[in-house]
């Protein structure tokens, strides 16, 4: 059994799908491993810091690849990255299946069995799995200490000789694993945090790390969950009733952090042009949803611009802005998915099909893409 590590190719993209760590634990699962010469560069990890760890040193992809029957990757390789890999080559990694059939067609040509890391299910079997958690954890993170620095003020109430610093005021839309982290960060430095969800059961959750929970608590607030734990989209009444309430309440803020996500749809709309010219200059909204067209109306993905005063920041990939530590996450999260794989008695790769979670994961098998919803 050969794993391979490729190396990013997009400059944007600073993870690594493997740590010295994971490299030793596939060594003693019985594994051979090879390491693209520069993966994990970004990450501060050095190829001598790889081949300490058990690993071979390929000096390009084809060199990597050869003879491997597993290959992992932060994000989707094409085909013409894959070429010359053997037959029916396992890949792992985040392949952004949303409106992207093209691209899976030519991968499932290649030859390649996908697995998408991001529709791992969450179910208790699969938490050590779970790629978007790992990772919105670093972003709601990041996201508030982005938004501390972009803020320029201090965020805990400080009493001084001077007189008395008020504390911040931190508003996080959506409560999700992102959104969490948010709140508790916010919280850890000092801030008045309030929160806000369409899914009921975050009312409590947010409550227990001491922040105040904002919403409009009707019928349809009641059924606002799917059986995945996922936000529901919301009917328009639904988003103008709750539009209503937070406007006002957005205008006394310094920070918005909004995390609001659907998988495989355009992220709602939750700060409208008009709530951002409510606020004061010098407040900073910072959207998680930017890679998603943004949950405000104003935000450039990739990009920070001032609107009335307002800083509004169009974060990518916040995750990777640690990526030392992301890709020590992301890396575990692979292990463990890989791990059911590996057949202990005799060191061999071995996909189960009948696995739930293959069968939830597998995006292409045999020259085709199998998973219905990314077919063409």
């Amino acid at each position: 059994m050969r794993i391979a590590v490729l190396a990013e190719t997009d400059a944007a993209e600073p993870r690594v799908a493997a740590t010295p760590e994971t490299v030793k634990k596939f060594v003693n699962l019985g594994a051979e491993v090879a390491v693209q010469a520069g993966a994990g560069a970004a990450s501060n990890i050095s190829d001598a810091d790889f081949a300490a760890a058990g690993a071979m040193i390929g000096a390009d992809s084809a060199q990597a690849l050869s003879g491997a029957d597993v290959a992992l990757r932060v994000r989707r390789p094409t085909a013409a990255e894959l070429a010359g890999a053997r037959p029916n080559l396992a890949v792992f990694a985040l392949m952004d299946p949303y409106g992207n059939g093209a691209a899976l067609a030519d991968l499932a040509r290649s030859g390649a069995i996908a697995f998408a890391m991001e529709l791992m299910p969450r179910i208790t079997r699969a938490q050590s799995m779970d790629v978007l958690s790992s990772q919105a954890n670093l972003a709601g993170y990041r996201a508030v200490i982005d938004g501390a620095a972009e803020y320029g003020r201090s965020f805990p109430m400080m009493m001084t000789a001077a007189g008395t610093v008020p504390a911040a005021k931190a508003f996080i839309m959506g409560v999700g694993v992102a959104g969490l982290q948010a709140i508790a960060t916010a919280r850890r430095l000092g801030a008045i945090v309030t929160a806000t969800d369409v899914r009921p059961a975050t009312k409590e959750q947010v409550e227990s790390l001491g922040a105040k929970f904002l919403a409009v608590e009707n019928e349809e607030f009641q059924q606002a969950q799917t059986a995945g734990g996922y936000a529901k989209e919301m009917s328009p009444e639904y988003q103008q009733a709750q539009a209503e309430l937070t406007a006002s309440h957005i205008a006394k803020q310094d920070v918005v952090i909004t995390t609001a996500l659907i998988p495989g749809r355009p992220a709602p709309r939750l700060v409208s042009a008009g709530m951002v010219r409510s606020m004061r200059p010098g407040s900073v909204i910072v959207d998680l949803a930017a890679e998603r067209g943004g949950n405000c109306e104003l935000t450039r993905p990739g990009e920070t611009v001032v609107e009335s005063g307002v800083r509004i920041v169009g974060a990518l990939n916040l995750a990777g802005r640690m990526a030392p530590t992301a890709s020590s996450l992301y890396a575990k999260n692979l292990l463990a998915f890989i791990e059911t794989m590996i057949v202990k008695e005799s060191k061999q790769f071995l996909i189960n099909w009948d696995d739930e979670l293959v069968k939830a994961t597998a995006l292409t098998r045999d020259g085709a893409v199998i998973d219905q919803r990314f077919a063409q």
